[in-house]
């Protein structure tokens, strides 16, 4: 295990690294840059301008602006945001921590709806699978940004049900109550597209399962039908859905943009809306970097929670 988890993370050393040198020329080749936001106003004093782009480091050639920044942020100096003016590092601390809490809701959320769902649409009658799966299609087609919209009119605006937006009461105390009515709504929202997807890779993978000779030797034993599709096929069905919620976590990191703006909750898709506006190069590399990490970790906890659900795997 531990020669696994050293060679694992060894091989996401130059992984990171094409990361970045794309992420970072991809910034920086895009129409404008942090001072075009000053460019246009009559007020600003050119002069001032080459100043703050000299002190910045704008000017230097592309190698040299990737080197000094590799190394600042290779020593955990990740520089300073051009819009907010505070160091980046505890920036993305504030965000980061709110954007966990919405994506590991939403991924709770959507295992406890999206099993059930997959196991019911793989041995419902034709009839009920026919209405799961039309479900699980118009999941997947409705848009995330709809959807919190039409949440926030029904549930938070005519019913008052749910807050409409931030992540606290204000003037309360914190309370996880009252965190937990914020996040009900942005997490569900959240979790819709990924309750349909899985579901329906569910469904597909435990059919296949139940077609299996060691589902039929069950069978000839005398078994119990649920007890046959929980005890066995399902575990089986589970093991490529392990990988993909690995993936997810990292990804809905970065996904979470729309619906951390329509629900005004103040993560690390908010904020990278934000900085993409404003061209904030140091926060956005940072974020992007900090989201690649995310996959990987993601990526390498799916592959260890394999040998758990499948004794069978060893990790050498």
């Amino acid at each position: 295990m531990r020669t696994f988890l050293i060679r694992r993370i060894l091989a996401a050393i130059p992984t990171l690294l094409a990361v970045s040198l794309i992420i970072f020329l991809l910034l920086h080749s895009a129409p404008g840059g942090p001072m075009a936001v000053y460019a246009n106003n009559p007020n600003v004093d050119p002069e001032d301008l080459r100043r703050l782009e000299q002190s910045l480091g704008l000017h230097d050639p592309y190698p040299v602006q990737y080197a000094k920044w590799l190394g600042s942020m290779l020593t955990g100096n990740w520089g300073v945001s051009y819009k907010y003016a505070r160091p980046v590092g505890a920036i993305l601390g504030e965000r980061i921590l709110a954007t966990l809490q919405l994506v590991l809701v939403s991924l709770l959320i959507a295992a406890v709806i999206a099993i059930p769902v997959g196991v019911l649409g793989a041995t419902a009658r034709p009839a009920l699978q026919r209405v799961v799966g039309a479900a699980s299609m118009l999941g997947v087609s409705v848009p995330t940004f709809w959807l919190g919209i039409v949440v926030l009119l029904l549930l938070s605006v005519k019913v008052r049900l749910l807050p409409s937006g931030g992540m606290a009461t204000i003037g309360a105390d914190f309370s996880l109550a009252d965190r937990l009515w914020h996040l009900l709504a942005p997490a569900a929202v959240l979790a819709t597209l990924e309750i349909a997807g899985w579901s329906r890779y569910l469904r597909s993978m435990l059919l296949e399962s139940l077609g299996q000779d060691y589902i039929r030797t069950a069978r000839a034993k005398g078994l119990a039908e649920w007890r046959i599709v929980m005890r066995h096929a399902l575990r089986n069905a589970l093991l490529p859905l392990i990988t993909l919620l690995g993936l997810q976590g990292g990804r809905l990191v970065g996904g979470a943009l729309i619906t951390e703006t329509v629900f005004s909750w103040p993560g690390m898709g908010r904020l990278l809306v934000e900085s993409l506006a404003a061209r904030d190069y140091p926060v956005l590399m940072a974020a992007f970097m900090l989201m690649s990490v995310l996959v990987i970790a993601g990526n390498l906890a799916a592959d260890l929670t394999y040998g758990v659900a499948d004794p069978r795997i060893r990790l050498e």
